[in-house]
């Protein structure tokens, strides 16, 4: 009788502490995001109670995958995103979808209402791998996933197929990071930044690289102080100063952002110039100048070269004919002489 007693209070208790732990566990925040694919818009995000759920198998009814919610409760976010598919033959949607940390995920496809389209046969893949699928209703089909770490990313695609085939490519993907497409250049002796911005989303971790051939080499910028300071900023922004640059400081910076999903690079390039290079316009522009006197000078040499050869020449024919105006005098007088 004791033990009887005993089993139902301690039977009695687990009930009350399953209880206690229903009333205090609030339901989950959800986001859901839904991506319209005919009005080319920004994803709305907007809030809704749910809960967390396994992945059920392939065209589970409506009734199924709420049975599957009620019995995988937990505290886990869930994220949908959903394109709307034209019924139009040919069609091929494609979406990015950024993630930085471990989350449930749920992909949808759902088929315009006023489309034809009828007896579809409906996949969903990735790569090569078909993957289970839900019917969410007449018109969506879903997949949901768990997304714990950098290999759960990448290409997943719903393929319509009937008379006429459509599809969807969603790629799942870390943050991408911003660097700068064109290079910093700066000259031997001075101070170069490059800065690195992750937008929307924190890192957990930065590093920055320098390229030394093939090899990418970390930059340890407490080692190294007089050559290198490292500025975190703010969360999303990191600031590599190089001081003193030399030539050997010329080549490829990648700054590297660590989520908990993986990690994502920005490529940066920095130019170190001689300090010889400042003074190339200017010295070609002097060259030219010195090159254009030289060419006024040989010229005006020229010139009264020509201008003295020429009085020297006529003085000359001056001389010439004075001479023989001289000579046809005496040869006149001579004449004259004869004749008397």
């Amino acid at each position: 009788m004791a033990t009887q007693d005993a089993s139902q209070s301690q039977a009695n208790s687990l009930t009350k502490m399953q209880a206690g732990l229903n009333e205090s566990s609030p339901a989950p925040v959800t986001t859901t995001r839904t991506v319209n694919w005919q009005t080319q818009g920004s994803p709305s995000d907007h809030l809704t109670l749910g809960h967390n759920v396994s992945t059920p198998g392939p065209d589970l009814t409506t009734q199924e995958f709420k049975q599957a919610t009620k019995e995988n409760m937990s505290n886990v976010t869930f994220v949908e995103y959903e394109v709307l598919l034209p019924g139009v033959s040919g069609t091929s949607v494609e979406k990015n979808i950024t993630l930085d940390r471990a989350t449930r995920i749920e992909l949808s496809c759902r088929l315009d209402k006023y489309s034809h389209l009828k007896r579809l046969q409906v996949t969903w893949k990735r790569g090569n791998e078909t993957i289970r699928h839900m019917n969410k209703t007449e018109n969506s089909w879903s997949i949901q996933l768990r997304i714990l770490d950098y290999s759960n990313l990448g290409g997943y695609s719903c393929t319509l197929k009937g008379e006429e085939e459509i599809s969807a490519m969603f790629h799942l993907q870390v943050p991408k990071i911003e660097g700068k497409e064109k290079p910093i250049v700066s000259y031997e002796g001075d101070t170069a930044v490059m800065i690195c911005k992750s937008f929307g989303y924190t890192p957990i971790a930065w590093t920055w690289y320098m390229t030394n051939g093939s090899e990418q080499i970390a930059i340890n910028d407490s080692l190294l102080a007089d050559k290198y300071v490292i500025n975190r900023l703010s969360a999303n922004v990191t600031h590599l100063k190089i001081l003193k640059l030399t030539k050997e400081d010329d080549g490829v910076y990648w700054c590297e952002a660590a989520f908990e999903l993986g990690k994502s690079k920005g490529k940066l390039q920095l130019r170190v110039l001689s300090l010889m290079v400042p003074l190339k316009p200017f010295l070609a522009i002097v060259a030219e100048v010195v090159i254009l006197v030289t060419i006024v000078f040989l010229y005006e040499i020229y010139s009264k070269k020509k201008e003295k050869s020429a009085e020297d020449e006529k003085e000359f024919d001056q001389v010439e004919q004075l001479k023989s105006e001289e000579s046809n005098g005496l040869e006149n007088s001579s004449a004259r002489h004869r004749k008397t």
